[in-house]
């Protein structure tokens, strides 16, 4: 038995997995994907357009898996350019050459495969993947991932009856490539056309219930820019995990989930035996859109009846006191790395406070966007692989400071340097007029505070240091901070960026390489056997594990 050639390090006979088994836990189990990427024709806003299909699916397939799970995930890449997949929220423990972004993973060449091999350590809850290169977020591509309790492990809940993947976010009708070369002319998109909900548009989706019974909804928001607000007429949303954590159980009415935030609640089907609208906005946008799915209540004939519930206020101190409710449920049990007891996150002293403030400006006459100033320019070699093989010249750490420096926007590959086991602040200032929502690959943060106005030391005095929710993907408010604390026990090079993708595909993102000088597979695995090479790492070669 062999795996498929994945490029870089030729044929990887099964002695090869055999031996990163070893590393990842031969106690823990494996499953086995084969997926192939092709363009196809969708019509989720009635309008033929290119999308990218996972074995001829859009949305992609669900991943099923439990803690601890060995991921083999073989990706035949057929489309006619490089192709990446990113899997957002999955930590990747020790292991970021697995990330799927630019700066630590190379591309997969057009006709060739490669295999990632995950681990969700110590990891529950509800998440996405999706491709990373080329904007290729806005031709689809992307699919739920959930990752169940291990047998034994009490959940806080009684078992669902059902558990729905809920794919939701604001779409174009233009071709993805379309949209690139916009960007990479210097200009900015349009406003998207429509929201789609798992692929479709307007009550294109349907999701079937049983009266008296009790359902999970996984809900991401896979969208490339806007805050959409989630609601089911006539039903109570109780939210359970956002992003891996159990919550306090709080009920809703409507919930916003910000762009590439992911999220559980239950819904009791107690109502009279019909159909019901799921109705999800933009909410806080220049514009408004709207869609709608069903809830279908089995052996019901009655269709939908009356108008779809309405969206919340456009204020943001509604929004802002609903994302404070949101807080960790400590008597939940579930699977915590527990680095410097981070459990107790709020006794551990702050070895560092960073501050990122987001800016929009041109540079050479073309439309930019930045970190503390610095907009981020893609190196000729993933940034992990110039680290392992000592390739100078690729990227600096340093090259953006610690705090903004109220400089003109200028180009640089950023990479922030942080020192393996600190316990690090870090507040997202927003000065702009927009929401900004924050992800951080290879871990999750305690969101400690938020609030509208200036950051100042002061601020720490209204921080959560009890139950913050620790999720790995947050929004700042229009003139606004969010303050999050991070215990940097991953080491790895860790992508920083907007989830508001023309302004991640423009330069605002940043790399945080968390370092430490002791080379053990305790600390960092090396660098996968089978791991594509590209720019000037072509003609290394990767050590056997």
């Amino acid at each position: 038995m062999m795996l498929p050639n994945m490029g870089g390090g030729g044929m990887w006979y099964l002695c090869g997995v055999v031996a990163l088994i070893t590393i990842v836990g031969a106690e823990d189990p494996y499953r086995f994907f084969t997926w192939k990427i092709t363009y196809g024709d969708i019509y989720p806003l009635g309008v033929r357009q290119q999308g990218i299909l996972i074995n001829g699916q859009f949305p992609g397939p669900d991943i099923y898996s439990v803690t601890n799970d060995n991921l083999i995930i073989n990706v035949h890449n057929n489309l006619p350019e490089p192709f990446l997949l990113s899997w957002s929220g999955i930590q990747q423990r020790r292991n970021s050459y697995q990330d799927g972004v630019y700066g630590t993973t190379c591309p997969i060449p057009p006709g060739k495969n490669f295999t990632y091999i995950l681990q969700v350590k110590d990891q529950i809850g509800s998440f996405f993947y999706f491709p990373s290169l080329a904007f290729h977020k806005a031709a689809g591509g992307f699919g739920g991932i959930r990752i169940l309790s291990r047998p034994l492990i009490p959940v806080p809940f009684p078992e669902p009856a059902g558990d729905f993947t809920v794919l939701i976010g604001d779409w174009y009708k233009t071709n993805h490539k379309i949209l690139k070369t916009i960007l990479d002319r210097g200009k900015k998109l349009k406003f998207p056309d429509g929201i789609l909900i798992n692929g479709r548009g307007p009550n294109g989706a349907s999701f079937t219930v049983e009266k008296g019974k009790t359902y999970r909804f996984r809900v991401s928001n896979v969208g490339l820019q806007n805050t959409l607000n989630f609601r089911i007429q006539g039903h109570k949303m109780k939210l359970v995990e956002v992003e891996g954590t159990h919550t306090v159980q709080t009920t809703f009415s409507s919930l916003d989930i910000h762009a590439g935030q992911s999220c559980s609640f239950l819904v009791t089907a107690d109502r009279p035996a019909q159909d019901y609208y799921i109705a999800v906005s933009t909410h806080f946008s220049s514009q408004v859109l709207n869609t709608t799915a069903i809830l279908h209540y089995r052996y019901s004939n009655k269709p939908v009846s009356g108008h779809p519930p309405n969206g919340p206020p456009n204020d943001i101190a509604w929004s802002l006191n609903q994302a404070r409710s949101i807080r960790t449920n400590l008597t939940a049990s579930g699977p915590r790395p527990n680095p410097q007891g981070s459990y107790h996150y709020g006794l551990i002293n702050i070895t560092r406070s960073i501050k990122l403030a987001n800016s929009a400006g041109q540079v050479n006459s073309k439309q930019r966007y930045a970190v503390n100033s610095v907009s981020f320019t893609p190196a000729d070699t993933p940034l992990k692989l110039a680290d392992y093989f000592k390739i100078g010249g690729v990227f600096r750490v340093g090259s953006i400071p610690d705090k903004a420096t109220g400089q003109r926007i200028h180009l640089d590959t950023s990479v922030l340097g942080a020192d393996y086991r600190s316990f690090v602040e870090i507040v997202f200032v927003n000065h702009e007029s927009i929401i900004q929502s924050w992800h951080l690959d290879g871990y999750s943060f305690f969101v400690v505070g938020m609030d509208r106005g200036l950051w100042t030391p002061a601020s720490r005095k209204q921080y959560n240091l009890r139950d913050a929710v620790s999720r790995c993907t947050t929004q700042v408010y229009p003139q606004s901070w969010t303050a999050v604390y991070i215990a940097l026990d991953n080491v790895g090079m860790w992508n920083l960026r907007t989830e508001f993708w023309a302004r991640q595909y423009l330069g605002q993102q940043l790399y945080l390489r968390v370092y430490t000088p002791v080379q053990s597979i305790r600390d960092e695995y090396p660098i996968p056997k089978n791991a594509l090479l590209c720019g000037r790492a072509i003609g290394r070669t990767t050590r056997p594990m």
